[in-house]
């Protein structure tokens, strides 16, 4: 018997890692497992009720109920769901009321389409419900055609969606902060992606550590924008929770995120400059494992947060750190400054992770940064035609219109396809929709060919097999690869026109005719209607980004100054110099699409991507020791007002275009770089090298402006 007992023991452990290795340690599997269930257990069961219409329809309802969830506590989720629904059924009634006098349809899908857009922006809540509301609206006209009545599609793809939304509900209530957890986990992975790239660093030339500079720009937009997803899910369920005690360890998890995204970011000296010594090759070599195992680590916490395991630091982490700082110890190897504070750094790091279920104060809950404008506020403030939010909703709305126009008055067999692709192809900005615009015209293609070369192969039911498995690998893939997805999700249609009328070879064809027609109409309206491109942001873009530096550099200041135990002002003084510097990444990230003739400032958008992030980096490393010093003071000060008034007239003189004078800012910056440089206070000396870092690297973007002329109005802005 206790042989038994310790067999099927045995058995329960071995299905939990297998579980815990294939869904909870990736929740987007997860989430595909949710979906296709639904969809699959829908289909089966109309299909052996000899209803393949409804079978189909309800799935495509569950289809738009996974595309549009949102993150939210179980109560948000219920309140969502609700609207979901109720959205979904109006858009859904509309078109088929509206199908007998197409003229109306195209009106009415049009400025519903400004509308949805609209209250999208309002929030992430209504964001997803809204563009699932007009996804469904498109689905209606697709299947127009074919229901039996007029009634039917409406009621079937609400259904479909609330069916899906009660079983992802119940799924979350077994696990009420499983997404709390999701989120913070994908801040850790984004963090040990960070620092595993910054381990390349160590060694690095001048040249390569502007090329790895530049990448850790592009990984840190993952992690702010992981760091403002914790923050509205964190939000969301301290509105829901009466009692907010349950959220302390994720407060607590958040706050440590933060704390070691400023340490991973933070920069001492330049790193080629310290590689060039002799003395610090044994130094460099260890900070580079270091850093790999510190990513190795947290990596290793992301895990623990999604299995729910104990989370267990590496040994090899301990036993290095030790090293290291026995090696600062010795008279033969004390290294430069610079590196003794990394190491110093990652040590603090180390230690974090190590007792980061244990060192925290139980009895406070830290404040969050929380939208204080109201619904009404919001939406009045996109009701402008220079906001971007109302001018994609003009060029979607516009698009809609043509296309619709277009397959209506040429009778394009299956033409509604050509709506569907603009939805899914026209993005905000012209980058954006060309590259969605590649990947949903080379994913259909690749698509039809292999679904049209494998459905013959496959029986009735093998179809349906083949359509479920096409539902998970396409909600796999959707968000890791678009165009992979797209592949899947039209194999999933040949497969459901087939079960339905036994026809998806035949609409393949047309198929793929609206596809390239929607894909071309989406590509002219963003070129030709207020095209964006993305050289024209630079200058506002720039003028923010000293404008947000100066802000974290004035917060740092003062937490130096006045330390409090709610720093709630510097946390966001220094997220939305962060936001910034993203903003600024992804303009140099998307100009690489714009026509080679948009791309006029590619090479300084480069140079002034590595440069502040390189800025933000010296920031992050004074606002990092903030806490270690004990009488809470800058021995520095003196040229604190100096500095701050070089940055204010650098923002001045990037903010209009009646000042050309830029010479006397430069002198300032070079003044005051001098007078750093002749300082030797070994006592402050780091506080020291870090504000000449800020300052020579401010006067070498300021060159870059005026090398470039990037000055801008604040009406421009």
């Amino acid at each position: 018997m206790a042989m038994k007992r310790l067999s099927f023991n045995l058995k329960q452990i071995s299905w939990y890692k297998y579980y815990r290795n294939l869904f909870l340690k990736n929740p987007n599997r997860l989430l595909a497992f949710k979906g296709t269930i639904v969809i699959g257990s829908l289909v089966i069961f109309m299909v052996i009720l000899g209803l393949p219409f409804y079978a189909v329809t309800l799935g495509l309802g569950a289809l738009a109920g996974v595309l549009s969830e949102t993150e939210d506590h179980p109560n948000g989720r219920l309140k969502s769901m609700a609207l979901k629904i109720i959205s979904f059924a109006i858009s859904s009634f509309s078109v088929e009321l509206l199908q007998p006098y197409p003229i109306l349809l195209g009106i009415g899908l049009s400025l519903s389409t400004i509308v949805f857009i609209l209250i999208g922006g309002i929030s992430e809540r209504f964001r997803g419900v809204t563009f699932g509301a007009l996804l469904i609206g498109v689905y209606t006209m697709i299947g127009a055609q074919i229901s039996p009545n007029w009634y039917i599609q409406p009621i079937l793809l609400s259904l479909g969606a609330f069916i899906y939304g009660v079983f992802s509900y119940v799924i979350l209530l077994l696990k009420p902060y499983s997404l709390l957890n999701e989120q913070l986990a994908r801040g850790f992975y984004a963090l040990s992606d960070y620092f595993d790239e910054k381990a390349k660093l160590f060694p690095s030339d001048g040249q390569s550590e502007k090329e790895v500079r530049t990448k850790l720009a592009l990984l840190n937009i993952q992690i702010v924008e992981a760091l403002d997803s914790c923050k509205e899910v964190l939000n969301s369920y301290g509105e829901a929770l009466k009692n907010q005690q349950p959220l302390l360890p994720y407060l607590h998890y958040f706050m440590v995120l933060q704390g070691l995204h400023e340490r991973a970011t933070s920069s001492h000296e330049r790193y080629d400059l310290l590689t060039t010594d002799p003395a610090n090759i044994e130094l460099i070599a260890g900070i580079r494992q270091l850093l790999h195992e510190l990513a190795l680590a947290t990596k290793n916490f992301a895990e623990s947060l999604l299995t729910g395991s104990p989370y267990k630091h590496p040994m090899a982490l301990s036993w290095l750190v030790g090293t290291m700082n026995g090696l600062l110890e010795t008279n033969s190897l004390k290294g430069s400054l610079p590196l003794r504070l990394l190491i110093n750094n990652i040590t603090q790091c180390h230690e974090t992770l190590k007792c980061i279920d244990k060192n925290y104060d139980t009895d406070s809950l830290p404040k969050l940064e929380k939208e204080t404008r109201s619904y009404f506020e919001r939406l009045k403030l996109q009701l402008n035609i220079n906001h971007p939010r109302m001018r994609h909703a003009l060029r979607l709305s516009v698009s809609f219109l043509i296309g619709f126009t277009v397959y209506q008055y040429f009778n394009i067999d299956k033409g509604e396809w050509v709506v569907l692709t603009i939805l899914f192809v026209l993005q905000s900005s012209f980058s954006e929709t060309r590259k969605r615009l590649l990947e949903r015209t080379i994913g259909t293609l690749t698509g039809v060919v292999v679904g049209v070369l494998i459905i013959r192969l496959f029986s009735f039911s093998g179809q349906i097999v083949l359509l479920i498995t096409s539902a998970y690998l396409f909600f796999i893939w959707m968000k890791r690869r678009y165009s992979v997805g797209v592949v899947f999700i039209t194999i999933f249609v040949l497969c459901a026109f087939n079960i339905m009328s036994n026809k998806g070879v035949d609409v393949m064809a047309p198929r793929l005719l609206a596809t390239l027609i929607g894909a071309f109409i989406s590509f002219m309206v963003v070129r030709f209607l207020w095209p964006e491109w993305q050289y024209k942001k630079l200058p506002s873009l720039l003028s923010g980004v000293i404008h947000k530096n100066t802000a974290y550099f004035k917060a740092i200041l003062d937490q130096y100054q006045n330390p409090t135990t709610d720093d709630l002002k510097y946390r966001i003084a220094r997220r939305e110099a962060h936001r910034a510097d993203n903003a600024l990444v992804k303009v140099w990230q998307n100009m690489q699409l714009d026509p080679q003739k948009q791309q006029q400032l590619n090479k300084t958008a480069f140079t002034l991507t590595y440069l502040n992030h390189a800025l933000l980096s010296y920031l992050s490393a004074l606002g990092a020791h903030r806490a270690q010093e004990k009488g809470g003071t800058l021995q520095v000060l003196e040229f604190e007002n100096d500095i701050l008034k070089a940055l204010d007239d650098a923002f001045n003189w990037l903010t209009t275009q009646h000042n050309s004078e830029i010479e006397p800012i430069e002198n300032m910056l070079k003044d005051i770089s001098t007078q750093l440089l002749a300082t030797n206070k070994e006592a402050t000396q780091m506080q020291y090298i870090l504000l000449y870092n800020i300052v020579h690297v401010t006067l070498q973007i300021l060159e870059q402006a005026k090398l470039s002329k990037l000055t801008t109005t604040i009406g421009e802005r």
